[in-house]
């Protein structure tokens, strides 16, 4: 994985993006030698945001269950608890 500062990048931002398009590449950019950023190939991104999805459906399956179980609480009473 490539790393690059953002001042470099900016000047190469043609050949970054075409690294990331067509070899796959991952490339880091950097601010004062810091990361801040990646230019990851559309598939990485894809992946990641159905991995995303994967666990956001996994955690409300989880949540309904754990309701089931054990009863949901209503608005009213988290507002007053909350002094809202």
């Amino acid at each position: 994985m490539a790393n690059i500062s953002t001042k470099e990048a900016r000047g190469q931002l043609s050949t970054v993006i075409s690294r990331a398009a067509f070899a796959k590449e991952r490339t880091i950019l950097t601010r004062h030698g810091k990361a801040v950023a990646a230019v990851v190939p559309i598939e990485d991104l894809e992946f990641l945001e159905k991995l995303e999805e994967r666990i956001d459906i996994e955690d409300a399956r989880a949540a309904l269950t754990d309701v089931k179980k054990k009863g949901a609480v209503s608005w009213n009473k988290i507002k007053a608890e909350l002094n809202l």
